[in-house]
């Protein structure tokens, strides 16, 4: 079985070429599902309900969040209402939403794991000590994918390791830069420091270089506004045997638009 899992969708742009390619990879691949990464999409910070609508429409299967999970007010009050979307579990439990979800598709199902790392990012519970509590809570016979939304890839090589042979995949997302080091683990985890990015690529991560540039010369504050331009979609393919939930292979996928002559 192969499943695609990709990297945080930024604004506008990175919606826009989701639509455009998920479905034809869907089809060109024999992709069994789709996880996307959309922590970005509204607006560069944050998602909505009606958000979530437009990429399950468009061929997502379920949709991970991360440190912008609140970027949008209103969303903490429609988070519960939207099916097969997980933000951290590490979050207070006192937060709206899920950390995981049993994502039951008409041949098969599996669980979509989001965690947050503590490294260079803003306060959360251990991710180790939350995953491990939420491995608990899993049904033991489904494959499991994490994304593993974090800044520090010592943070997120040393989580894959940890819980390599327990979980199917185990992929990072946050920086918007895609890593060289997809591979299957000892234990048979798939693993990829980082997705990389869905949105614009002359830009600074998704965002215009403009104001980037301003503040990084002059230390003074910019609004940080979505890029223009054609975008690139990332993420990685991972095979998988549905009998041992065990990954057989990951590769790094990249599907970029051409610049305008």
């Amino acid at each position: 079985m192969k499943l695609l899992m990709i990297g945080d969708v930024v604004g506008s742009p990175g919606r826009r070429i989701f639509k455009k390619e998920v479905p034809r990879l869907r089809a060109e691949l024999g992709l069994d599902a789709v996880v996307v990464n959309a922590e970005n999409c509204a607006a560069g910070s944050g998602i909505t309900a009606a958000l979530a609508k437009e990429f399950f429409e468009a061929g997502a299967d379920a949709i991970t969040l991360g440190d912008h999970t609140w970027g949008q007010k209103e969303f903490a009050g429609q988070i519960d209402s939207v099916d097969n979307l997980v933000r951290p579990c590490n979050f207070p439990p006192e937060c709206p939403g899920k950390g995981w979800r049993l994502v039951t598709l008409p041949t098969w199902r599996f669980a979509v794991l989001n965690v947050q790392g503590r490294t260079f990012m803003q306060n959360a519970d251990c991710p180790f000590h939350a995953t491990e509590k939420a491995l608990l809570e899993m049904p033991k016979d489904v494959p499991v994918f994490i994304d593993f939304h974090a800044e520090a890839t010592s943070e997120k090589i040393t989580y894959g390791f940890r819980f390599d042979g327990r979980v199917t995949a185990i992929c990072g997302t946050h920086t918007h830069v895609q890593t060289s080091d997809a591979w299957v683990l000892p234990g048979g985890t798939a693993y990829i420091t980082d997705l990389g990015m869905t949105g614009p690529y002359i830009s600074s991560i998704g965002r215009d270089l403009k104001p980037v540039t301003k503040k990084f010369v002059t230390g003074m504050p910019s609004r940080f506004d979505v890029a223009e331009g054609p975008s690139v979609l990332e993420g990685a393919v991972i095979e998988f045997d549905p009998a041992t939930r065990k990954a057989t292979a990951i590769n790094a996928l990249r599907v970029k638009e051409p610049l305008a002559v």
